[in-house]
């Protein structure tokens, strides 16, 4: 299973069209952790899970979204409502309430990939305001029967090697 994961797009639409045809035909899922600031309806954002942000407004955004993607259940959400700048524990706590192997937010701008318990938490960063980095940021995440590679990648498609990790299970 791949999925491509994004977050905090802040009002980009030709970046966010870029790296969906960039992806579209390799991953299984494509995820927006929030803070488009898009309509939930614009052609940008079809075909993508969607999760609302504080900066989020109109119809249609769910506040959380719960999704089995070829045999892994994923968690999304922005974090906004769950305090994801104090603490990763109520991320931690919905994990286990929804049976999530793979936890998605945004909302701090940091990227991160940890793994508590046998649940993977990652944040892919901002695409378009990134904190405690210099670039923008994006994941791609792989799962196998072995192992869950988190891989972030610049906007422009390098890889940033300090933050991905691999997860054994």
């Amino acid at each position: 299973m791949k999925a491509l994961i994004m977050s905090d797009s802040h009002g980009w639409t030709t970046e966010v069209q870029q790296l969906v045809k960039r992806y579209e035909n390799e991953v299984d899922v494509i995820i927006h952790c929030g803070d488009s600031e898009l309509d939930y309806h614009s052609l940008e954002l079809k075909n993508i899970i969607l999760v609302r942000g504080n900066c989020d407004f109109g119809n249609g955004f769910p506040e959380e979204v719960v999704k089995d993607v070829k045999g892994v259940r994923f968690y999304v959400t922005h974090g906004h409502l769950l305090n994801v700048k104090m603490t990763e524990m109520n991320l931690i706590y919905k994990a286990e309430e929804t049976g999530a192997n793979v936890v998605c937010f945004g909302h701090t701008h940091v990227p991160i990939a940890l793994q508590e318990k046998r649940t993977i938490i990652v944040n892919p960063g901002s695409m378009r305001l990134p904190r405690r980095v210099s670039v923008g940021t994006y994941v791609i995440l792989e799962d196998d029967e072995n192992k869950i590679d988190v891989t972030f990648y610049s906007l422009a498609g390098e890889k940033q090697q300090e933050l991905s990790k691999t997860f054994f299970k």
